[in-house]
């Protein structure tokens, strides 16, 4: 069994020695300040959330896709980010992907020991056929995740670009890949929980990655998701918006402009500024790479 005790999210905080005694006041305006630290932490990492961006955008421009791959918390985050680029922006469920120990039974409930087995992390990636125009990153908060390290060496293997995300510094042995992001939040206030300022800083990184992403894709116009999909009466009414805050027609001619084009909201704003139908819509969009600004350009 490997000894963890050194690892910096192992660590006890001076700060939380008393957690037990503090008023309950006292203890949230101590994780508070603690919280901040992940995102100090998230900043100081910049260079190398950047470099991932380019990485996973370079994949998806080429066909490729991104899988995330971890363990407990860790997992349950990728899982997370995941699930949520299809509504956002339109996206294939199959373009970001999930992958956590013990499958999907592990989102609700822990499964003891499915963390523990490199060889059950390496037989995912192969079982998602992953490629070279792929990209895996594992998320290992404290760093030495088996499942999470199996399936960065076997995705190497087969090529594909790997990230690491921990909020550790390099450990003896640790597997070698294209790109690390260590944002260091140090000890947590409840010892060894990296479900506090680790997952806080988890979350943030993947925030960025996945959305700054899928800008260079053109799935963002101004600072609006043009490419949502219109799947709930929710993003029905934001979807409406979008349109009518770009093309300032009113609410319910852009709904009705938003019917036409099937609930696709780049679609019915060029439909609008280009005086197209449908079709002469999708073509230039296609031809502008997906950009609606330049499909647009001088609207």
């Amino acid at each position: 069994m490997q000894d963890r005790s050194n690892l910096l999210t192992e660590q006890r905080l001076a700060e939380s020695m008393k957690l037990d005694a503090m008023s309950v006041e006292d203890a949230v305006a101590l994780m508070n300040s603690e919280d901040r630290k992940a995102v100090d932490a998230v900043a100081a990492e910049q260079k190398s959330i950047a470099a991932a961006v380019r990485i996973v955008a370079e994949a998806f421009k080429h066909g490729g896709r991104l899988f995330y791959v971890g363990a407990g918390t860790s997992g349950r985050l990728g899982v997370l980010d995941a699930s949520e680029c299809p509504p956002t922006f339109r996206t294939d469920p199959q373009l970001v992907q999930g992958i956590i120990a013990g499958g999907e039974a592990a989102m609700f409930r822990a499964q003891e020991g499915a963390e523990d087995r490199a060889d059950d992390g390496a037989a995912q990636i192969d079982v998602c056929d992953i490629r070279d125009n792929d990209v895996v990153m594992g998320i290992a908060a404290g760093g030495t995740t088996p499942f999470v390290h199996g399936a960065l060496r076997r995705a190497a293997e087969r090529g594909a670009r790997t990230i690491f995300l921990t909020c550790v510094a390099p450990t003896v042995g640790e597997t070698k890949v294209d790109l690390a992001i260590r944002p260091l939040v140090g000890p947590e206030v409840l010892t060894g929980s990296t479900r506090l300022k680790a997952a806080t800083a988890t979350k943030l990184v993947l925030n960025m990655i996945t959305t700054l992403a899928m800008v260079q894709l053109g799935k963002v116009h101004e600072n609006l998701m043009v490419d949502l999909k219109a799947s709930n009466q929710k993003l029905r009414d934001r979807a409406a918006r979008i349109v009518s805050t770009i093309t300032g027609l009113d609410r319910e001619t852009a709904m009705q402009l938003l019917d036409q084009a099937d609930g696709h909201v780049k679609s019915a704003i060029v439909m609008h500024a280009r005086s197209t139908d449908m079709a002469g819509a999708k073509a230039l969009l296609e031809a502008a790479g997906g950009r609606l600004r330049d499909a647009i350009d001088g609207y």
